[in-house]
């Protein structure tokens, strides 16, 4: 019958099912329930808002949490911000709002170079996944140090015609400065630079202590402490000014069996100051006596410079004075060195023809005073050799700082016999 469907029973037989009555019974509160769970279902479709996605290029910022003692160097570029999310907080979204910034957590603080960093673009919403092209960006992350240096002046223009600049003086002559390791190994100086005027008076005025690499550049990124100094130059008339050569004066007499081979000064010319009259009687300025009695090494001195009444020096300054002495050196002859054997076998004797030579060496007067007769020594070397007779050179045995000029005979003839 249509509509009827038999199933077995444990009994093996057959008992037949009504589909249509399984169907049919209770078909309102059935199609009631279908029709409710269809709204509910159109409900929360309609309720979500659809997933969308949007891109923003924008520039990566300088975290906040750079570690201490540590500095980001260079500039991080840009990247493309991919944001995907329900389409009402995506659309509120503007580049503004995006503040993509270097994972400094992953970065490696031993390194001193460049090294890429993973980005990360915080987020108040969570229900947004911000993605990041490309994925790093080369970050460079250098320890923060400081050294000192002495500032120097330096001037901007040449100062009024007829006229030089005296002595500067400054209110601290050391500058402290701090930065990136690399930027401060790289700064060579640190200069204040004044500007002469068009009248000539004497200058005093702050200037900024600035940071220069060997090329006189300013090393941006570098402090200095403290950033000004106060300078005071006078301006000198030329008229009354010389400049002379620095002389050397020394006495007594460096240690026997040394000689001075020279002498230097730094500086090697000064510019002197005062009334026409009295500089011109001055053609030079010595030095204060340098005593090298029993000198027997390089050494250098400072000492003071000698002026003549009425006369200073326009920029004051000692001088150094090197003085360089070597030892004196000769020749000793040894005519009868006598050659010895070595290695010879057991059960051999052994003479060489001839039995001795005449050597000559060079070295310092000193040393070659103090050589006695066995200081000097002639061998053959007899190792291996069975008996016979051979040609062996003569090795000589020399003290330290002593060279041989002449050996006579440069080989020998060794025979060697059974006992």
């Amino acid at each position: 019958m249509r509509g009827t469907t038999y199933a077995s029973t444990r009994r093996g037989g057959l008992r037949r099912i009504d589909l249509r009555a399984v169907v049919l019974n209770d078909l309102p509160l059935k199609a009631a329930a279908l029709a409710i769970a269809v709204l509910a279902f159109v409900a929360v479709a309609e309720s979500t808002p659809p997933q969308v996605t949007a891109t923003f290029r924008v520039p990566v910022e300088r975290p906040a949490d750079v570690p201490a003692g540590y500095v980001l160097r260079g500039t991080l570029g840009e990247v493309t911000v991919s944001l995907r999310g329900p389409q009402p907080q995506i659309a509120k979204l503007v580049p503004a709002d995006l503040h993509p910034v270097p994972d400094l957590k992953q970065a490696d603080l031993s390194r001193n170079d460049v090294q890429d960093v993973a980005v990360r673009v915080p987020l108040s919403d969570g229900a947004i996944i911000a993605q990041t092209d490309p994925l790093t960006v080369p970050v460079r992350i250098e320890q923060v140090v400081s050294r000192s240096l002495t500032a120097q002046v330096r001037f901007a223009n040449d100062p009024p015609s007829g006229f030089q600049a005296g002595a500067p003086s400054l209110s601290t002559s050391e500058i402290r400065i701090t930065g990136a390791q690399s930027l401060v190994a790289s700064v060579a100086a640190v200069f204040a630079t004044l500007r002469f005027g068009d009248t000539p008076i004497d200058i005093s005025a702050s200037a900024d202590a600035v940071p220069v690499d060997a090329a006189g550049n300013s090393v941006d990124g570098v402090q200095a402490d403290p950033p000004t100094v106060t300078v005071n130059v006078p301006v000198l008339s030329t008229t009354s000014t010389r400049t002379v050569p620095v002389l050397w004066s020394l006495k007594g007499a460096v240690a026997s069996g040394y000689w001075i081979s020279r002498v230097t000064t730094d500086p090697i010319a000064v510019q002197l100051q005062g009334t026409p009259d009295r500089l011109a009687a001055v053609d030079r300025v010595d030095t204060a006596p340098i005593d090298v009695t029993g000198l027997n090494a390089n050494r250098s001195f400072r000492v003071a410079l000698l002026l003549p009444d009425g006369i200073s020096l326009l920029q004051p300054t000692d001088a150094t004075v090197g003085v360089t002495v070597i030892p004196l050196s000769g020749t000793r002859p040894f005519p009868v060195v006598a050659v010895q054997l070595t290695g010879l076998g057991a059960g051999l004797i052994g003479e060489t023809d001839p039995a001795t030579v005449n050597v000559v060496v060079t070295g310092p007067a000193a040393t070659l005073v103090a050589l006695g007769p066995t200081d000097i020594g002639a061998s053959v070397d007899a190792s291996g050799k069975a008996a016979g007779t051979y040609a062996a050179d003569v090795v000589l045995r020399l003290p330290p700082g002593v060279t041989v000029v002449s050996l006579q005979p440069i080989r020998v003839t060794l025979t060697i016999r059974s006992k």
